[in-house]
């Protein structure tokens, strides 16, 4: 009988343990965390700062946390293109459209925007410094400037092929053209480095501190304004993408409380990104 009075004294302890244990994991299970999202974004944006002040505001709010590959746009699509990434931010409305219009993204959604200038040394040897970008790569061309191209399908890259097609120029870009492959942190590391020229996007310009007689010699064409859209990865293609969590994603960044956001992040008190999800054609 002792083996059984032992067993009894010790089933309430044995039962009880599974109890618990089944409690824990119930307890788990409802309460486990979200899953974390890939982004696949442009280099300006996570090299400005940006993305380290807006991300644990949107974890906080929703839970979710957001794996940020910081790539060109060109990059960037191609992760959503093979099925890569969840979320795609990007700047180069042509190509954002186009990988919608293939079924590769669901839908695409203003989000903000800022602009581009033309950087290049104080001295301007180029005697390129106004307003007009078309005009400032015009005489880049013409006298060989040295001009540093990222080269690398951004969308910055797209931005700046655009603008030297709508030159007109049969010299081309000039003998001190080059295309480093390369982000706009680098790029603009070249540019410092060579005393040369280079096409950027301001909020990775306002938050680059190696300028050394760098500084903005074309602003205000209204040719250079640079918008951003956010694009969730089709689902219906790649049924792995977390859709749900992608999608709060979008959401929150375009919510009154994801613009506030954007629209708080300063460098050296100047604003670098403006919010503009509700803008019409943007």
């Amino acid at each position: 009988m002792k083996p059984l009075k032992l067993f009894w004294s010790l089933a309430p302890v044995k039962y009880g343990f599974v109890a618990i244990a089944s409690i824990a994991i119930l307890a788990q299970a409802g309460f486990a965390q979200p899953a974390p999202i890939v982004m696949a974004s442009t280099t300006s944006t996570e090299q400005s700062g940006l993305f380290a002040h807006l991300l644990p505001a949107f974890k906080q709010a929703t839970g979710i946390e957001v794996k940020v590959v910081a790539l060109g746009t060109g990059q960037a699509l191609d992760m959503g293109r093979r099925g890569d990434a969840d979320v795609l931010f990007v700047h180069d409305r042509v190509a954002e459209d186009k990988i919608v219009a293939e079924g590769f993204a669901v839908q695409r959604f203003a989000v903000m925007y800022n602009d581009f200038v033309l950087i290049g040394p104080a001295a301007d040897p180029a005697h390129v410094k106004g307003k007009d970008i078309v005009q400032a790569l015009q005489k880049l061309a013409a006298s060989n400037a040295a001009f540093v191209s990222r080269g690398d399908k951004s969308g910055t890259h797209a931005a700046e092929l655009r603008f030297w097609a709508m030159t007109g120029s049969t010299a081309g870009k000039g003998s001190g053209y080059r295309e480093c492959g390369c982000g706009m942190g680098p790029a603009l590391n070249m540019a410092a480095a060579t005393g040369a020229y280079v096409l950027a996007d301001r909020g990775t310009w306002l938050s680059f501190k190696n300028r050394a007689d760098l500084g903005v010699l074309v602003e205000g064409d209204q040719r250079l304004f640079n918008q951003y859209g956010v694009l969730l990865v089709n689902p219906a293609r790649y049924p792995h993408v977390k859709a749900a969590e992608g999608q709060k994603f979008i959401d929150w960044v375009r919510s009154s409380a994801g613009q506030a956001s954007i629209a708080a992040y300063k460098v050296g008190g100047e604003q670098l990104f403006f919010p503009n999800a509700n803008a019409v054609g943007q």
